[in-house]
Order: C-alpha cells, then sequence, then structure tokens
C-alpha cells in the first residue's frame, strides 16, 4: 500500500504529531468561524504559503491531492449560480480547499506510527466502549486505503478508456467496488496471519 506521509522532508515533519493534529482541528474550527469569501480567501493563501515553504518538492504533489475535490466544487459552484447565491457558493469553495489543503499538509508531515500513537492516547478513556489500537489500526487503514484506492480507480478508467470510446461513468462502479473488497479480504487475511489487530 501507499504511504502519505511525504519522502520529501521539511521542517514540519520534526513537530510532534499530536500538536499538528491539534492545530489542525483549530484550523478547522476557526475556517468553520469565517463566514465570507474575502477572510476565507486569505485563510486558503496562508495554508498555501504554509506548503509552498516545504519548496516545488513538497508542493507539487500536495496541489496533485487535491485534484480529487474537483467534482464537487463543480457541483457547489453549478448549485450556488442556480441559487444565484455566487458568495455562498465562493464560501463552501474555499472553506472546504483550505480545509483539505490543512489536513493534507499535516498527513504527508505526519507518520502515520506518529498518528496512531495519538489516536490510541486519546482513545484510552473510552477503553471500555472500544479497544485504543483497533480504533487506531481502523484509522490507520482508511488513511493507507484512500490512495491506493484513488490510483485504482484511476488505473480500471484508463483501462476503460484504452477498449471503449464511450464514457465509463457509473459502469466503474462495480470493478472499482470489488478492487476494494479485494483489498480488505487481503489485508483482513494479512492481520489474521499476525495474530489480529491485538
Amino acid at each position: 500500500m501507499l504511504a502519505l506521509t511525504s519522502p520529501k522532508e521539511i521542517w514540519a515533519h520534526r513537530l510532534p504529531a499530536g500538536a499538528k493534529l491539534a492545530a489542525l482541528c483549530l484550523t478547522t474550527i476557526l475556517l468553520f468561524a469565517l463566514k465570507t469569501p474575502i477572510p476565507l480567501g486569505f485563510a486558503l493563501l496562508a495554508i498555501l504559503s504554509l506548503i509552498a515553504s516545504g519548496g516545488p518538492a513538497f508542493l507539487v504533489p500536495s496541489l496533485r491531492m487535491l485534484r480529487p475535490l474537483w467534482p464537487f466544487l463543480l457541483v457547489v459552484a453549478l448549485w450556488h449560480l442556480w441559487l444565484r447565491d455566487p458568495p455562498g457558493g465562493a464560501v463552501v469553495i474555499l472553506r472546504m480547499l483550505a480545509a483539505v489543503a490543512a489536513a493534507n499538509f499535516v498527513t504527508m508531515t505526519t507518520p502515520l506510527s506518529g498518528m496512531i500513537a495519538v489516536i490510541e492516547r486519546l482513545a484510552r478513556p473510552f477503553a471500555r466502549l472500544l479497544p485504543p489500537r483497533r480504533l487506531a489500526l481502523a484509522i490507520a487503514l482508511v488513511l493507507r486505503f484512500l490512495p491506493v484506492m484513488l490510483e485504482r480507480s484511476d488505473r480500471i478508467g484508463e483501462s476503460w478508456k484504452a477498449r471503449s470510446p464511450r464514457r465509463p461513468g457509473w459502469r466503474l462502479l462495480l470493478p472499482v467496488s470489488l478492487a476494494a473488497l479485494d483489498d480488505a479480504e487481503q489485508v483482513a487475511e494479512a492481520l489474521r496471519a499476525r495474530g489480529g489487530a491485538g
């Protein structure tokens, strides 16, 4: 499986995982407190400047990770144009871009082991309801699988285009779902072979 952590090490890699996750939570709260496009635009510029501080080798992959957002941004833009509320659409789009860019920055500069340790620490008071190790493992698997599934769906789409002139659209849903189930089964078998989730 692919790792979300950037191989290009920058200053943020040296910060504690807990501090970065706390800053991400605070940033998200502040983004939702902003209600107009101009402050949100400045917030997005500030986050992009933070990402750009890692240099081009860090900036380009970070921006590439925002590509999956374009269908959602398009739907939001069209919906708010239909409602004749462009400022409302701009608020939603800027907030979404800023929040996802900030989350990508934290994810790309934090090793998965560091995130798991923080999640386990936070989940200890609820250990009777859900073992912290299992919760941390579930979140880690989701984070690991996201880039894998995006790459797999891209490959399936390219295979379709090589064989048919028609747009695939909803037809990709079944093969992508089957690929996800196949990957999940292989991971489950690997976990069982190693003694389970612990």
